[in-house]
């Protein structure tokens, strides 16, 4: 099948899967789509394990083991999905949770990575490098299924930034450190030097590169929407940022993550600060808004199709059941120690550290990582163990964090203000002032 035929099938497979999901799962819209698929990729199973003679689950896995799932959504539709994201985050509330955020999406992804690599050294007896490219590929949250959630859930603004933010930038920082690790577990693979130092100017060059071109393009098409109020114009502008911009990045060797979600940012400012009409500007965000939900769409779908990729054993059930255990463990390590850190500049609410945690959803990133890896003993104990932690997170995770929200806003309300915040400055006293002093009476 050539790419039309594919990208074909796939909307006509993701329309028809949202529309039953619509109609008898009602599940939040990406989640139901993956829960849709993994159905009836199961069916599938079923009928090639109750008839012997039927090939439909052998032809199902090699369609999906031809089809490039890392290369489809790694070179094509992250600096799509990630553009879109960062349009509704706004620079104003980065800048009062930046700390935060940048100590989560570097500090929280390479302690994520220590922890879920050490402990599947420690528990399955991994080679330690193999076991660290594994503790990278599962750190990032994935922006598309966390933005998804916060959709659906009732976060203070301050929360909701946090984990936004964090997910949209730990992609590009997770995804540097995956590749930095790769070329150590991986050398005749590697493309790059190896070596401490090499490492660092590799990470700095990616992530400081991708920020520049994004932050420098961003302000370009910035300027030319304020100068072009047209509706078509600027829709083609945005989609021309997303995508040569993405590109742009690629050729130059720099995180082209980091600059979609730079570039990103730098438009959901220029529409919040109103230069342009409030017409052109609805249709601006309404396009986004149909790429966002189309995308999402076709890529839970491809997630639960990637099953037929898998291989199920005895001892890969086993270690994925280990991974998942892991996943959350290195991601209450990776929130817990950056909140520790701020704690005394920004005080840590109870609600903070459980919705983090939780709401850290793994996803499509992950998946794609993992199949980029070079052929090893441990590919498929590896593909199978990230397979089972993705699932669980969208699945499990994704449809328990917004109860999880509201049953700690209930009991957990928010603390008040400190008093001397919350009291007004006490008027001047004068004399009909039931404070003032009064003169003594005979």
């Amino acid at each position: 099948m050539d790419f039309v035929e594919i990208t074909s099938l796939l909307i006509v497979l993701a329309a028809l899967f949202s529309t039953l999901n619509y109609m008898f799962l009602r599940l939040p819209p990406a989640i139901g789509v993956l829960v849709v698929a993994l159905l009836a990729s199961m069916a599938v199973l079923g009928v090639d394990a109750m008839l012997p003679q039927s090939v439909m689950a052998e032809t199902m896995r090699g369609a999906v083991t031809a089809f490039n799932f890392s290369d489809a959504l790694l070179d094509g539709m992250l600096g799509l999905l990630l553009f879109a994201g960062a349009l509704h985050v706004k620079i104003s509330d980065l800048r009062v949770e930046g700390r935060i955020v940048f100590l989560m999406a570097t500090l929280g992804v390479l302690i994520s990575t220590l922890v879920a690599g050490l402990g599947l050294w420690w528990l399955v007896g991994a080679p330690l490098l193999i076991a660290l490219v594994f503790g990278a590929l599962i750190s990032p949250t994935d922006p598309v299924a966390v933005l998804g959630i916060l959709h659906s859930t009732n976060l203070p603004r301050s929360l909701e930034t946090k984990i936004a933010g964090e997910s949209l930038f730990n992609d590009g920082v997770g995804y540097v450190v995956f590749l930095l690790l790769v070329g150590l577990a991986f050398p005749a693979e590697a493309h790059t030097e190896s070596g401490i130092l090499n490492a660092l100017l590799l990470f700095v060059r990616e992530a400081g590169g991708g920020a520049l071109i994004g932050g420098v393009l961003g302000w370009l098409v910035f300027k030319l929407m304020a100068r072009v109020d047209d509706t078509s114009v600027a829709v083609l502008l945005t989609l021309a940022l997303a995508l040569g911009g993405y590109s742009l990045a690629e050729t130059l060797g720099v995180s082209a993550p980091i600059m979609a979600v730079v570039a990103g940012l730098m438009i959901g400012e220029a529409m919040t600060e109103h230069v342009m009409s409030e017409e052109t500007r609805g249709h601006v965000d309404t396009f986004w808004h149909i790429i966002d939900q189309v995308l999402n769409a076709i890529l839970f779908l491809m997630i639960g199709f990637e099953i037929f990729a898998v291989t199920f054993t005895q001892a890969s059930i086993e270690i994925a059941i280990i991974a998942v255990g892991l996943s959350l463990v290195a991601r209450l390590a990776a929130v817990i120690l950056p909140s520790l850190m701020m704690r005394k500049s920004e005080p840590i609410t109870p609600e903070v550290i459980p919705i983090m945690t939780w709401g850290g959803l793994k996803g499509g990133i992950s998946v794609a990582l993992v199949l980029s890896l070079p052929e090893s003993e441990w590919s498929t104990l590896l593909l199978t163990a990230t397979y089972v932690v993705v699932v669980f997170s969208i699945i499990v995770q994704g449809l328990t964090v917004a109860p999880l929200a509201r049953w700690l806003s209930r009991h957990h309300p928010a603390h008040p203000a400190p008093v001397a915040a919350q009291q007004p400055p006490m008027p001047p006293h004068t004399e009909d002032s039931p404070d003032a002093p009064q003169p003594p009476r005979d």
